[in-house]
């Protein structure tokens, strides 16, 4: 099982419309992944709600596409969380991520996606080397939330893929 997390818990937010194109993406070729949004989860207590969560997504899952926003050089408080929250023997030790990151600046979340990394390799997760940091996210999306580049366009795809023999 693939699951697809919008690292944030803003709604409307750019990394949920850029994590819904990871999850057709993914979807397109077979994978059939699961979507989880932090704009429906209470992460600052382990909850039913957060349990059922774990249970259900995080513990099935072997891999994990985070796409994650710039937050002050970093990744989301709110992501952050919902790691610690879990299990982490269960829910993230020995299975592998795929990282996008995405800013409305120039670095796509690099320090951010490099934070995650060390994050990740901490609890035991083996994180694909192919990360891909989207710059000026809100300029490359239209009103719908589609890619208006096909560069991008072509760069997440070719990561989907690797992910998959990943």
């Amino acid at each position: 099982m693939i699951t697809v997390i919008s690292g944030t818990n803003r709604a409307g937010s750019n990394t949920r419309k850029v994590a819904e194109l990871y999850h057709q993406l993914l979807a397109e070729k077979g994978a059939n992944p699961v979507f989880l949004s932090l704009e429906e989860l209470n992460s600052l207590h382990r909850d039913d709600q957060f349990t059922r969560i774990e249970t259900k997504i995080l513990i099935p899952s072997q891999k994990f596409v985070f796409i994650t926003p710039e937050y002050n050089g970093s990744i989301p408080g709110v992501f952050k969380l919902m790691i610690d929250l879990a299990d982490v023997k269960k829910a993230w030790w020995h299975k592998k991520a795929m990282l996008v990151g995405v800013a409305n600046g120039r670095a796509g979340n690099l320090r951010g996606m490099d934070h995650l990394t060390n994050i990740l390799n901490h609890i035991n997760m083996l994180v694909m080397p192919v990360k891909l940091p989207i710059s000026t996210v809100n300029k490359l999306l239209d009103a719908d939330g589609k890619m208006t580049d096909t560069a991008t366009l072509t760069v997440m795809d070719k990561q989907v893929t690797d992910f998959l023999l990943f």
